[in-house]
């Protein structure tokens, strides 16, 4: 089975055995094909210049030329934007591919649907010692017998140096270099589509990297410097050029899916995508999946969205999803980060006060901010409503890489918990999560609540490297605790070597105490999941969320074939209030069966059946 993405950018080899090479230069006035290689023609070729910017050039393959570049106005010589593969980084020359020589073997494979879920982020450079697609390969049992159904990579697009989170990708159509050949992850999805796992990618849409990235000297028209962001100049998505920008991104997630046979796409940050168009561009992408791969077999797109607009979870009258399968709920992130460590700063604030009855409304609901006043955002009103979308709409999670990674000392949840000698809390939000009708997501290592931290890690040269280790030192100046440029100055520095190599996962860790007792917790939790939940998710609906006492929460989910789901939590170091009346059906999961009233931090749930 052969599987290629036709595009108007880049490397195009033809069915003919010719390669045609298109770059899109509205500011270049001459362009040059730039070849490497034994081939004959090897040197440098004049391009021919098309209408709105093109330049083109079809030459016949040959196997002595796997490398090109293009030359601007007899300048700079840049490697394709649109590049497959760029084996010396983002500065070098890019690789001729023709994903046409690969034979697939999974061509049986048509994914699997949302409402079996169970995901698990990983990135690729920590999640083994060799930190590659081929190494990853070996662990994708281990995660299959934890109940996983869904790997989630972190950015794999090529970005500046050896080490890097992924999100300031530059040439976003090339795999990383460091992880592997285009090919490598190519074995890596059919690995894990033997095992019955999908394969989703998290892609980045709304910015460049600051390092590599060549536009601007040939098509400033990729950007809008009217707007800022972060990270510069906006995506220019709705302005003049416009159109070919956004072809640009588009072909991007139908290539991934296309090419590399993905189940779907995690869209990053969607609130910072500024299109003042219709349709907005996020919209038109979603629209082009689910018309293209979408309709021959599962594709589920995931957003980000620190807005908590529910607009793109709308559901068709079977259920389905009319754009988006699902967004990440920060809501029940936050709420269950407070219980469980007992902080309340930053964003924090939100749920410092009532959070049982936030993180109620969250699982049950979907947000837990629905049009309500942010303290944090100086009591600007958030999120928009969402109780008439089902649970399948919305991932939870107890932590991810942002949530960890951008502490100042990468810490993980469990050990947060226990230094606030919260772990019983934490067991007990776990169990709400992992048995919640939403898919839940772990991040890797969670599972046996690895002792490593996910530091923030890049490796920048020179001032950049600098500007970045200073500003990442900066931005914690606002708390407290680092107001002492003595205490900032311990932060990791983010362009160490011994950053990212403390970041790396200890697998043997999984063997031994108090690991090996949390993956066997998570491992019982995933089981009841699958057993008892995951055959009537079709068809669920948002719950009835309701407080016998501050901290004991009952919630009521209606699931597919006239189930329902309930849940009773003592979400608090005391026991619950005496005389409640029994949750209705049979008990899947009780964490203190033995207590007569609610425990402390205790937990269950039951299937009702008619």
């Amino acid at each position: 089975m052969k599987r290629h993405h036709d595009m108007p950018f880049g490397a195009q080899p033809t069915e003919q055995g010719d390669t045609r090479f298109r770059l899109w230069a509205p500011a270049a006035t001459h362009v040059e094909l730039v070849l490497s290689g034994d081939a004959p023609d090897a040197g440098s070729l004049p391009m021919r210049a098309l209408a709105d910017g093109w330049f083109e050039l079809e030459l016949p393959s040959a196997p002595g030329r796997p490398d090109y570049a293009f030359r601007i106005d007899a300048g700079a010589t840049i490697p394709d934007p649109a590049s497959r593969s760029n084996r010396d980084g983002v500065h070098g020359p890019s690789t001729v591919v023709d994903a046409r020589s690969f034979d697939w073997p999974d061509e049986p494979w048509r994914g699997r649907p949302w409402h079996e879920a169970v995901i698990y982020e990983l990135h690729v450079g920590c999640f083994t010692a060799e930190g590659t697609f081929a190494s990853a390969i070996a662990r994708l049992d281990a995660l299959v017998a934890l109940g996983v159904t869904a790997i989630e990579l972190m950015p794999v697009a090529e970005f500046a140096g050896g080490r890097g989170w992924g999100y300031d990708g530059v040439l976003l159509y090339a795999p990383k270099a460091a992880y592997g050949s285009p090919d490598d992850l190519r074995r890596l999805v059919c690995a894990a589509h033997e095992r019955g796992l999908m394969v989703l990618l998290d892609v980045v849409y709304n910015h460049f990297g600051p390092d590599g990235n060549y536009l601007n000297a040939y098509a400033p028209g990729f950007f809008n410097p009217a707007v800022a962001t972060p990270w510069g100049a906006a995506i220019n998505l709705d302005g003049e050029g416009s159109r070919t920008v956004r072809d640009f991104f588009i072909h991007n997630a139908l290539y991934w899916i296309e090419e590399f046979h993905l189940d779907g796409l995690r869209i990053d940050a969607v609130h910072a995508m500024h299109d003042t168009g219709s349709p907005h561009f996020i919209d038109e992408l979603l629209a082009a999946v689910r018309a293209g791969p979408g309709s021959q077999r599962h594709v589920h797109l995931v957003l980000e969205n620190d807005l908590n607009d529910a607009t793109r979870l709308s559901r068709d009258l079977a259920g389905g999803p009319l754009l988006a399968d699902a967004q990440w709920n920060d809501d029940v992130h936050h709420a269950v980060h407070v219980l469980a460590t007992g902080e309340t700063d930053g964003y924090y604030i939100d749920y410092a006060a009532e959070t049982v009855r936030l993180l109620g409304r969250a699982l049950a609901e979907g947000f837990a901010f629905q049009g309500d006043p942010s303290p944090y955002r100086d009591g600007e009103v958030r999120g928009t409503p969402s109780t008439h979308l089902p649970p399948l709409a919305f991932v939870n999670s107890l932590q991810t890489h942002d949530q960890v990674g951008n502490r100042a000392f990468g810490e993980r949840i469990a050990t947060l918990a226990a230094a606030a000698d919260r772990t019983d809390a934490l067991r007990a939000l776990l169990a709400c999560v992992l048995l919640a009708p939403s898919p839940p997501m772990l991040f890797m290592g969670e599972e046996w609540m690895a002792s490593a931290p996910f530091l923030y890690f890049c490796d920048y040269e020179g001032e950049l490297a600098q500007a970045v280790t200073n500003g990442r030192r900066a931005e914690f100046g606002r708390f407290a605790r680092f107001n002492d440029p003595g205490v900032r100055e311990t932060i990791p520095d983010p362009n160490a070597e011994s950053t990212f190599a403390r970041s790396l996962l200890d697998w043997t860790e999984r063997e031994r105490a108090p690991h090996a007792e949390w993956l066997r917790l998570y491992t019982e939790l995933l089981q009841l999941r699958h057993e008892h939940l995951i055959p009537w998710l079709q068809g669920s609906r948002s719950g009835a969320m309701s407080l016998a006492a501050p901290e004991t929460l009952r919630i009521t989910w209606p699931l597919g074939s006239g189930r329902r789901w309930h849940l009773q939590a003592q979400l608090a170091a005391h026991e619950g209030p005496a005389g409640l009346t029994e949750l209705p059906g049979t008990a899947v999961y009780r964490s203190h069966p033995e207590a007569a009233r609610l425990a402390p931090w205790s937990v269950q749930f039951n299937l009702e059946t008619p």
